[in-house]
């Protein structure tokens, strides 16, 4: 990867602080070790399984329907083969637990943090051979077993690691690394996160979330929990650790039955069946606390369900098996049993006997009401943040401890409390140009005020559907005056846009009622029903320009459902808005939202919004060159295993940088982990995005910069690996008579980091820094070319920068030009007067991931949560077959030159 080619000075100097705590260390070595585990009598610990020997065998368990056991489950382990944290994380962290009481490992416990897996770093040396037996119990046990089971665990001494390397490597030795420099760096975090993993709950990497901090409710028996992400970087001669506020939805601890019953009333009776996925509820009835993962919510009461148990001489309902075996009436009778046991094992327990324990973190998507109530939570000023870094982040994360039975101090470790202060620049704003003439942006924005697009797209004519559903009727029918008047608005706006564009439309269709979206059979209905519209009115025939689509309400089936009909199976443009007093409706704010839809119809029909000053646009414009954003998204946490991911490519076509088609492309679920996030078919798309820019400018592009999205810092090699030799295959096939070797820069831009600065003094609007800020050195990569910019304005909350990371570089770009060229380009982003927080042919691959997500609705956006256990290779193909069959050919062929995802 190339080195930085130096620092950049253009713009206003500004002394900043980032979230980044200077680290001091006294001594220079930590030893590692690593863990093996085994149930005494069985086998090693390969941590494949979380099931050990006799695990979930009990008194009294009755066989039935589907192995189908008493819902007591007996006297067994119960939680022991709980696979829904994955496999054995639990069991093993239990273990870790334990053995920290043990009178072995006691004397040692202050010198030791460890992965709570199977790695131990110490900072003294621990006795060869240590091999410690420990007796498993439950968390919260207190009755003995009468056969419990004993497991060895066996610390084995692997390396020592020592400081010295990182020291020589952080003062400017770049040749100073060495196989144990990761290993290094990876102690030095299980060290400053130990007491956070023990206080806390991790979730996510290097999250630690702390009841202790106050619980939010969310609605819907969950809770945000505030925490901090921590995690140790090398810098140029300090190493320091990165602190940063985060937040994470909880389950609300309570009575499961109470839960259910509030969930049902807030969703009319609908069963929490995706709630539930990944919930794990304590029992007492067996007279000792117990956890278990729910399975299911099976749909049957206490009373409906039944099983077969031999102690009870046959078949028995769940409410009579816990009258006469644990003397417990239920009250509950309404509500359906869970089952708490695995696939082809059944427990059945009465929703009232469970109770969620708190703690949990929730892994679904959040429904629209609770996202809306986490952001209010979550969106605190960089002012508070920053105070809730150093008042509560230090004291949570055991970051201030001196003790000597401290982890820290015991390796030599201390951190300072001041944020460390670093150097940043404002860069100068981009110059825009309208037809109407220039626009000197404010603060990163401007508006469409008294301003024409550079170049107006042309509607020969367009259409209206209008989606009539339950009791949200704005409009009476297609006759109805005040939507003619809004309809005659929004024209009007358009044409005083640049837009050519008929007064009136060609046609108003109406869907008639559609049913509710509460059930999958009704959307299909919903669906086939707007099908039928467009069939009636022979859309396809005789094709507008682009749809208007009058939605009553905002929804996530309705919306896809229709954009993947125009995109897919009809090729023509849909503009949805929705109707309410905050958008159209109200004659007041009409003006300014119809300018604003009226900059995705422009582009959508080949027109130009706006474009960069020729100053500006002149380190694109020295030599013929492609722009490129590229992107993948994968499936949702509730997507069937075999659900496809989908990669995304943009590049520009024109000399202005404004129109960035899309090539997309399905690829099959990767088993190698590493190689998840790079793109497969990347030759193919990049040459299909060469040939149509060899087609529209008569040759091929001289230089090509790429702009990846969506790769973590551990990926860049990667990329480098797997992606960059596919670009030079494209090269290759889109050239094969004569060598095309075109000037190729690629840079990652990530936005999922923890880095953030904040102003020496609180006097900005909004209390962030400026739109323009970058910041390349104190908090940047040692020797790599990487920087921070925030081209945007924080709007809410703490304004986040993009990082900027140049893995490839034959064009050799000085550091002023390319962060300056980033940043004017970020002022490009066609559907909005303003700068982006991301470059936009970043963006555009983004949300053309994003618009091919519609295409495979069902599988990347499912609700219901998938059946546990590993499915068979045979299934995973089905569900691929299934997704390939939905996508059909993509984009219809009438769109794929189109910026149709815009």
């Amino acid at each position: 990867m190339p080195i930085r080619p130096g620092f950049g000075t253009l713009g206003d100097a500004k002394v900043v602080n980032a979230n980044f705590f200077a680290v001091k260390m006294t001594k220079r070595t930590i030893h590692d070790y690593k863990v093996i585990i085994k149930q005494k009598g069985g086998d090693e610990w390969q941590g494949k399984s979380g099931r050990g020997r006799g695990a979930g065998r009990g008194r009294g368990a009755g066989r039935g329907r589907g192995s189908t056991r008493a819902p007591a489950g007996g006297t067994g382990t119960g939680g022991d083969d709980d696979e829904s944290d994955g496999p054995g994380r639990q069991i093993k962290a239990r273990i870790f637990q334990i053995l920290e009481g043990h009178p072995q490992y006691v004397q040692y416990a202050h010198h030791i943090a460890h992965d709570r897996s199977q790695r131990i770093v110490s900072a003294v040396e621990l006795p060869q051979p240590l091999q410690i037996e420990v007796q498993y119990t439950e968390e919260g046990e207190t009755v003995p077993r009468s056969n419990p089971r004993v497991y060895t665990v066996d610390v084995k001494y692997q390396r020592e690691l020592t400081t010295d390397e990182l020291n020589q490597y952080m003062n400017g030795d770049a040749d100073r690394t060495s196989d144990d420099f990761p290993l290094l760096i990876s102690a030095l975090d299980l060290i400053m996160q130990h007491h956070a993993a023990n206080v806390g709950v991790r979730f996510g990497r290097n999250r630690y979330f702390f009841n202790s901090l106050g619980p939010q409710p969310l609605g819907l028996g969950l809770e945000a929990w505030r925490g901090f992400f921590v995690s140790v970087r090398p810098m140029y001669k300090q190493l320091m650790v990165n602190v940063n506020v985060c937040m994470s939805a909880f389950y609300t601890p309570g009575n499961l039955a109470d839960t259910m019953t509030a969930f049902q009333s807030r969703t009319s009776g609908g069963m929490p069946a995706a709630f539930v996925d990944k919930l794990k509820v304590a029992t007492t009835y067996l007279g000792y606390t117990k956890k278990k993962a729910i399975l299911r919510i099976t749909g049957e009461t206490p009373r409906q369900a039944k099983f077969d148990c031999e102690e009870m001489g046959g078949t028995v309902t769940v409410e009579e098996y816990f009258r006469r075996k644990y003397n417990i009436r239920l009250t509950r009778l309404d509500l359906p049993v869970v089952d708490i046991g695995s696939s082809g094992k059944r427990v059945l327990v009465p929703p009232e006997l469970c109770n969620i324990y708190s703690g949990q973190p929730y892994a679904n998507q959040l429904g629209k009401d609770e996202t809306k109530t986490m952001i209010n939570i979550a969106c605190r000023s960089p002012q508070e943040n920053a105070a809730t870094i150093r008042d509560q982040g230090f004291s949570s994360l055991g970051l201030l401890s001196d003790t000597p039975t401290d982890t820290l101090t015991a390796f030599g470790m201390s951190v300072e409390r001041d944020m460390t202060s670093i150097h940043s620049r404002i860069l100068p704003a981009a110059n825009i140009a309208y037809r109407s003439g220039p626009v000197t942006p404010r603060e990163g924005s401007w508006n469409l005020i008294k301003t024409k697009f550079q170049a107006g797209g042309v509607a020969s004519k367009w259409a209206v559907l209008l989606v009539q559903q339950g009791n949200h009727v704005e409009f009476t029918g297609r006759s109805d005056q005040r939507l003619i008047r809004l309809l005659g608005a929004f024209a009007r706006i358009c044409k005083e846009c640049g837009v050519a564009i008929p007064a009136r439309p060609s046609i108003i269709m109406e869907t008639g009622g559609l049913p509710r979206m509460d059930n999958e059979q009704n959307r299909s209905r919903a669906m086939e029903q707007i099908d039928r519209v467009f069939t009636q009115n022979r859309i396809d025939r005789d094709k507008p320009s682009f749809v208007l689509v009058l939605l009553p309400t905002v929804d996530r089936f309705l919306y896809p459902g229709i954009k993947c009909l125009g995109d897919v199976k009809y090729g023509f443009h849909t503009v949805h808005m929705v109707l309410n007093e905050r958008t159209c409706l109200d004659t007041r704010k009409q003006a300014q939202y119809f300018a604003n839809v009226a900059l995705k119809v422009n582009i959508k029909l080949g027109g130009v919004n706006h474009v960069l000053h020729d100053k500006d646009a002149l380190w694109l414009n020295a030599m013929d060159t492609m722009v490129v954003g590229i992107d993948v998204t994968h499936p949702g946490h509730n997507s069937p295993r075999g659900t496809p991911s989908i990669a995304a490519v943009v590049a520009s076509i024109d000399k202005r940088f404004v129109h960035y088609p899309a090539s997309l492309s399905l690829q099959k679920p990767n088993e190698n982990k590493e190689a998840k996030e790079m793109v497969e078919n990347l030759t193919d798309m990049m040459v299909e995005r060469l040939n149509i820019w060899k087609e529209k400018n008569k040759s091929l592009p001289e230089r090509i910069l790429i702009y990846r999205d969506g790769v973590s810092e551990g990926q860049y090699q990667l990329v480098l690996r797997y992606e960059l030799p596919q670009i030079r295959e494209a090269f290759k096939r889109v050239s094969p008579k004569a060598a095309y070797r075109p000037k190729l820069t690629i840079a990652v831009c990530g936005k999922r980091h923890h880095a953030r600065p904040y102003p020496r003094t609180w006097k900005t609007e909004n209390r962030n820094t400026l739109p323009g800020t970058v910041i390349d050195q104190g908090i940047t990569d040692i020797y790599g070319f990487d920087f921070y910019l925030q081209a945007h304005k924080g709007l809410k909350g703490s304004a986040r920068p993009t990082h900027y990371y140049i893995v490839y570089d034959d064009f050799h770009y000085d550091a002023d030009t390319f962060q300056q060229g980033t940043h004017t380009a970020s002022y490009l982003y066609a559907r909005a007067t303003k700068a982006v927080s991301l470059v936009p042919p970043a963006y555009y691959a983004d949300l053309a991931c994003d618009r091919a997500r519609f295409y495979l609705n069902d599988l990347l956006n499912a609700s219901a949560p998938r059946s546990r256990g590993k499915p068979t290779q045979e299934e995973q193909e089905r569900v691929f077959q299934q997704a390939k069959q939905d996508w059909g050919n993509g984009i219809h062929p009438d769109l794929r030159r189109s910026m149709f995802y815009i």
